[in-house]
């Protein structure tokens, strides 16, 4: 499974959004740290739920942290959140 599916069903099933969008941006990266071939190492993630409302931006963060799971995050090597309640 690409990573860019993981974390679509980590998010979706913790968060039930409104929005979810996950876009692999590796090529971007090609030449930097942490670009892999093939991609999957850098993605920009925009979602909103109505969990994040009463949530500082520093909890949102964590949050999404959580759901995605220690082993998923350090497969990833940029994770660009935009995170609204």
């Amino acid at each position: 499974m690409r990573i860019e599916d993981e974390i679509r069903g980590k998010l979706q099933a913790a968060f039930q959004p409104r929005v979810l969008e996950v876009s692999d941006d590796s090529e971007a990266h090609r030449g930097h740290a942490g670009y892999r071939e093939g991609g999957q190492s850098h993605f920009t993630v925009v979602i909103e739920a109505e969990s994040f409302a009463p949530m500082s931006r520093i909890a949102r963060h964590r949050a999404v942290h959580a759901a995605l799971g220690k082993d998923l995050v350090g497969r990833i090597h940029a994770l660009a959140l935009q995170i609204s309640g």
